[in-house]
């Protein structure tokens, strides 16, 4: 009986060893499955990375790409607005130098009739169409006289020269002669007018 007894003790020993055997089994195998596991999203993480890092690298050199594109483009257009700002600057008179030259050859003609002749009265009308056509060709231009005689002295149209003593209180402080026309481009006042002021 006693040996029947160790048998089951042995065999109980035996079913727990084996039992512990298997169970060390699954554990160390589902230690290797976790392993495993862990190892692939360990692997997978990197593979993100290392596709985000890709990603992030295409991004920059395309945003670097787009910068040297518009330095460049910029440099272009800074040089060519210079060389045209020059072209512009160099012919800014040319029209209007173009327009005087007729008025420049009808005092050629009429300096070569003051020489020839001693007719005062052809004279004079020569002299006075050339003045008139250089007034209409600058009028043209948008060149406007200001009108200042008689009227109330301003100091942002007129530069006084002089005072003058008037016979009237109603002339006192308005313009009585001009010395010197005042002038306005396109509306824009080139020119002050020097005037005599009443006092």
């Amino acid at each position: 009986m006693s040996d029947k007894k160790d048998n089951r003790t042995n065999g109980t020993a035996d079913n727990m060893s084996q039992n512990n055997e298997a169970m060390e089994d699954a554990l160390a195998n589902e230690l290797n499955v976790d392993d495993s596991v862990s190892g692939m999203q360990h692997l997978d993480d990197e593979m993100s990375d290392e596709s985000e890092l890709k990603k992030m690298q295409k991004d920059l050199d395309e945003a670097k790409d787009k910068y040297v594109r518009l330095v460049a483009e910029f440099d272009n257009f800074r040089k060519r607005n210079a060389k045209e700002r020059l072209e512009l600057i160099s012919t800014a008179g040319k029209d209007i130098v173009q327009s005087l030259l007729v008025v420049l050859d009808d005092m050629e003609r009429a300096e070569k009739q003051l020489e020839t002749t001693d007719d005062v009265k052809a004279i004079k009308e020569g002299v006075m169409l050339v003045f008139n056509k250089l007034r209409s060709t600058l009028q043209h231009r948008g060149l406007k006289a200001m009108e200042s005689k008689n009227e109330a002295f301003n100091p942002d149209m007129h530069e006084a020269i002089t005072e003058i003593p008037v016979p009237s209180d109603d002339m006192k402080g308005k313009v009585i002669d001009e010395v010197e026309k005042g002038y306005y481009l396109n509306d824009k006042l080139i020119r002050h007018a020097k005037v005599v002021v009443g006092k």
